[in-house]
């Protein structure tokens, strides 16, 4: 079990770098709030400092967040990373899964995510609503292929 941790780990944080990779597009086209999972990051990255009262009187920009946005990102990769094997390995236990049942399941594990996880979170936390969103439905769709 703990090679099933270690494989997690490590397939979270790669996935989670080429979701990034993907995603530099729409930070490029938007800037942050065109990235959902960073805007997120960097709303609870600020609000976390002003309560733990690290910022200054002067509103500093997202380029100074950077560190703590990506760390929180390829955090919650990581974590969902970990989860994966564990839920393949369950349900290879009661079905015969190939390799590509796996990518499948794999495609499947990260809409799931973003549904679950993601499209709650966001309005109440960013102000913006997934599908009612100001840049329009491209962010949202950019988030979701990432």
């Amino acid at each position: 079990m703990p090679c099933l941790f270690i494989i997690g780990l490590v397939a979270g944080i790669l996935s989670t770098a080429v979701m990034t990779i993907t995603e530099l597009s729409s930070w490029k086209r938007w800037g942050i709030h065109g990235v959902f999972e960073w805007h997120e990051n960097y709303i609870i990255i600020k609000r976390l400092r002003q309560f733990l009262h690290f910022s200054n009187t002067i509103e500093i920009g997202v380029e100074s967040h950077f560190k703590e946005i990506f760390f929180l990102h390829f955090l919650n990769g990581a974590l969902a990373g970990i989860a994966f094997p564990y839920i393949t390995s369950f349900i290879s236990s009661s079905f015969s899964l190939t390799n590509l049942s796996y990518c499948l399941f794999g495609i499947f594990y990260g809409i799931l995510l973003w549904i679950v996880t993601l499209v709650p979170i966001h309005k109440p936390i960013t102000g913006f609503a997934p599908w009612n969103h100001p840049l329009g439905h491209l962010p949202a769709l950019a988030s979701l292929s990432g």
